[in-house]
C-alpha cells in the first residue's frame, strides 16, 4: 500500500489532525486547543535540503493555555520504514530548525517575539517496536566537567500505531483511531464495522473530501488481499456494498487456494476489470473536483495501465490545487526562439 500518499491525503484533512491530537496526545494543555482555527502550512523547505519526504505535513492552530493566544505548530513526520531510524531525533532536532527559518523568512511571525511552540509528532505503523531514543540528548556522549550544560534536548511524540491496543481504538469515536483499525484489520468481517462507523461520522457535505480520501484508502486496502478484485472507489457505500457481497466468499478462499498458481489467469482477469473501474472512479472524482476533464487529460486516465498509478492519483485528486498538478494538465506549447541570420 502507497502509504505515503494515502496518510498525507487523509491528514491533509483538520478533521484528521483535530482527532489524531484529541485521541492520542494525552497531555493537559491539548484541553487549551482550538481546534476550529486548524489551518494548513506549507513548508516543502523541510525536505528539499535534507531528504525529499513528500508525506511529511505541518498545521498550525491557536493555543491559549497562557492566558492569551498564540500560535502550535504541529509538525507530523509520517514515517513508514521497514526499519526503525535510530536517529529520528536528530533528524527531528533539524526539521524543527528549519521550520523555525522558515517562519521568519516569510514573516509569519516577529523578530522581536519569541518563536512559536511546535509539536513534533512521529506516526509510525512499521511492525517492529519502536525503540529508537525520543529525546536528542540521549544520542550525544556525556562528558563530566560541565559541558553537558550545551548538550542540546528536544524531544519528540511518537505514536506507534501497531502498538495501540484493538480495545482502546474500538472505544473511540475517532478518525484517526478509524485510520489505525483499518490497519490492524486484515479480514473484511473486521473492515466492516470501521466502514459503518465512517459512514455515520462523515455526512455533511463539508466532510464529503474526507469520506472520497477514505473511500481510496479502504478500497486499496481490501485489494491487496489474493482473489479479491476489488476496483477503487471514491464512493464509501460502494466499499460498504462491495463488503457485504464478499465478507462470507473470501475468508477461507484467500488463505487456502488464494496463492495457488492456478488461480494466476483469474487473477489476471480481475486486473484488467479492476483497472477499468478504477480509471472510471478517477475520473469521477477529478470531474466532481475540477469540473468537465478536457480531452486530453480523459486520454491520459484512460490510458494508465498500473494499478499503482491510479490509486497514487486518487490520492492525490484530495488536495491537488488543478489537473495540472497532477500532470493532467495542457503542456504549455514552447515558444520559438527567432535564429539571427547573419549574411
Amino acid at each position: 500500500m502507497d502509504h505515503d500518499n494515502g496518510y498525507k491525503a487523509l491528514f491533509s484533512h483538520p478533521e484528521m489532525v483535530a482527532d489524531l491530537i484529541r485521541g492520542f496526545v494525552h497531555e493537559d494543555w491539548v484541553r487549551d486547543l482550538d481546534f476550529s482555527t486548524l489551518e494548513r502550512v506549507e513548508a516543502r523547505f523541510v525536505t528539499r535540503h535534507l531528504q525529499r519526504r513528500e508525506s511529511d505535513v505541518v498545521w498550525r492552530l491557536r493555543w491559549g493555555g497562557d492566558g492569551g493566544e498564540r500560535w502550535l505548530y504541529v509538525y507530523l513526520l509520517l514515517e513508514f520504514q521497514s526499519t526503525v531510524d535510530r536517529f529520528m531525533a536528530l533528524r527531528m532536532m533539524v526539521y524543527v530548525g528549519l521550520l523555525y527559518q522558515h517562519l521568519l523568512r516569510q514573516r509569519l511571525i516577529s523578530r522581536k517575539e519569541k518563536l512559536p511552540p511546535i509539536l513534533p509528532l512521529v506516526l509510525y505503523n512499521g511492525v517492529r517496536p519502536w525503540k529508537a531514543a525520543r529525546d536528542i540528548a540521549e544520542l550525544i556522549a556525556e562528558v563530566p566537567g560541565g559541558l553537558e550544560r550545551y548538550r542540546p534536548q528536544m524531544r519528540y511524540c511518537l505514536l506507534d500505531e501497531r502498538r495501540i491496543a484493538t480495545g482502546e481504538l474500538e472505544s473511540l469515536r475517532n478518525l484517526a483511531a478509524a485510520l489505525f483499525r483499518l490497519e490492524q484489520s486484515p479480514e473484511p468481517t473486521e473492515i466492516e464495522p470501521v466502514v459503518d462507523a465512517l459512514l455515520a461520522w462523515l455526512q455533511t457535505p463539508e466532510q464529503s473530501e474526507l469520506k472520497s480520501t477514505f473511500s481510496v484508502w479502504v478500497s486499496q486496502l481490501m485489494s491487496r488481499s489474493p482473489g479479491s478484485q476489488i476496483p477503487v472507489t471514491t464512493k464509501l457505500e460502494e466499499v460498504k456494498s462491495m463488503l457485504a457481497e464478499r465478507v462470507m466468499e473470501w475468508p477461507q478462499e484467500w488463505k487456502e487456494e488464494g496463492r495457488k498458481e492456478g488461480r494466476k489467469e483469474g487473477l489476471k482477469e480481475g486486473l484488467k476489470e479492476g483497472l477499468a473501474a478504477g480509471r472510471a472512479a478517477l475520473i469521477q472524482e477529478l470531474e466532481r473536483r475540477f469540473g468537465p476533464l478536457p480531452t486530453a487529460a480523459r486520454a491520459r486516465v484512460e490510458s494508465l495501465d498500473s494499478y499503482e498509478r491510479i490509486v497514487e492519483l486518487s490520492f492525490a485528486a484530495a488536495t491537488a490545487p488543478s489537473l495540472a498538478a497532477l500532470g493532467l494538465g495542457q503542456a504549455r506549447p514552447r515558444s520559438k526562439k527567432k535564429r539571427n541570420v547573419s549574411r
